[in-house]
């Protein structure tokens, strides 16, 4: 199963930075790194091109013992004791940030993770999820996105839509703003409920999705007029973004513990955002539009 995860990463990784390439027109930079501890990495960044102002598509395979302090900041209520320290994992990890304020950010990833040899029970288990995170609100765009991820769960016995979905609103919650960072999507965390080939087999479903779920919604925004005053507002919602992933982000911390390399780590972050003092909205405006769906989640398919 190592070996299958890993081969799947890289390979979502080739073809999701192949479609970039065609759209923005312009070349990754591509980065291979080795972590002392063992294992590595391919980190693949775009910038400089007319449609993203950064993008990364990152993948990561690495293994060694857990400090107590990186075990504690996985969640998800893992006891890690003693030779359970020791550990494995492999994911991919992607963040696109448009230039155009009209075209929302993505964020996917998708990841297996096993402690010890993997042969206990709970000793291994599947995580993930994708989730859009617009400046602007277009509904048809937020439909497009579940409902994309939606038919990937519905394809599988162990995909709950419904609880991911929930998982993921409730997981990207910016506490000290009372809002969610985006609109959502899927997410979850120890998937191990399955045969280990069923597990493997939604999230690479989930992970082969992504393109669809969310070109369509780029190819739509990405040309769109915008003012001065819609970019100020793509730069406090970036803000928010930033303020999330460094504070709140379980995987931020967990790489930023285990030594991972910190370029790929922070590679999810805004080339540029803003934070302005007591920044307000008016009320019936589109930026206050927005902000009513984050701070009171929609069901984007039912509703």
């Amino acid at each position: 199963m190592r070996q299958k995860m890993v081969d799947m990463v890289h390979r979502i990784q080739d073809e999701i930075c192949d479609a970039l390439r065609e759209i923005d027109d312009v070349d990754y930079r591509q980065d291979e790194w080795t972590r002392e501890e063992g294992g590595g990495g391919r980190s693949r960044v775009f910038s400089g091109g007319r449609v993203f102002e950064k993008a990364g598509v990152n993948v990561s395979v690495v293994h060694g013992t857990l400090s107590p302090q990186a075990a504690a900041s996985m969640g998800g209520g893992h006891e890690l004791q003693g030779t359970d320290l020791d550990f494995f994992a492999t994911g991919i990890s992607l963040v696109l940030h448009p230039l155009n304020p009209m075209a929302p950010t993505v964020h996917a990833n998708y990841r297996y993770f096993e402690r010890g040899e993997g042969k206990k029970p709970g000793s291994w288990w599947f995580g993930g999820g994708a989730d859009l995170t617009p400046s602007y609100l277009f509904e048809e765009d937020a439909v497009h996105f579940h409902t994309v991820h939606k038919n990937a769960c519905d394809r599988h016995e162990v995909g709950d839509f419904s609880k991911f979905k929930k998982w993921c609103d409730d997981y990207f919650f910016i506490k000290h703003r009372n809002e969610r960072r985006g609109l959502g999507g899927i997410f979850f965390d120890d998937i191990n409920d399955a045969s280990r080939e069923d597990c493997f087999a939604f999230v690479t479903d989930c992970a082969e999705s992504f393109l669809e779920s969310y070109l369509p919604i780029l190819e739509r925004r990405k040309d769109m007029e915008f003012t001065p005053e819609h970019k100020e507002w793509q730069q406090i919602r970036r803000g928010r973004y930033v303020e999330f992933n460094l504070v709140y982000d379980r995987g931020t911390t967990f790489g930023l513990t285990t030594n991972g390399r910190i370029e790929s780590i922070l590679m999810s972050l805004p080339l540029t955002a803003r934070w302005e003092y007591c920044h307000e909205v008016p009320v019936g405006s589109e930026e206050n539009r927005l902000l009513e769906v984050l701070r009171q989640p929609k069901d984007w398919i039912n509703d």
